[in-house]
């Protein structure tokens, strides 16, 4: 877990960094080079990804089953149908938030 608090802090810190209204920082955004903006797409890909991670977590921790054992014990495929749609609706949610 404190990888992904780490990840998460560094990601967050590179993407405020990036927001800098005057355009200093390390990323300044809009990216005036190519490196900046592979820079930029890293940090605000695992932004997205660690938000995407979470909101999975909270769908399982609302769920009164385990959703791991139903989908790769029991092989419930209404199950899984429900969590990739999920995990699809909460990626798209994140993608026009960061946009």
């Amino acid at each position: 877990m404190s990888l992904l608090t780490a990840i998460l802090g560094a990601a967050l810190f590179a993407t405020t960094t990036a927001m800098a209204a005057d355009g200093t920082g390390v990323l300044p955004w809009p990216p005036e080079t190519f490196l900046q903006a592979i820079l930029g797409s890293v940090a605000f890909g695992l932004v997205g990804i660690v938000l995407a991670i979470a909101g999975f977590k909270l769908f399982d921790a609302a769920t009164p089953f385990s959703l791991e054992k139903e989908i790769c014990e029991k092989g419930n495929l209404a199950v899984a149908i429900v969590c990739a749609a999920m995990i699809l609706g909460i990626c798209l949610i994140i993608s026009k938030a960061m946009s």
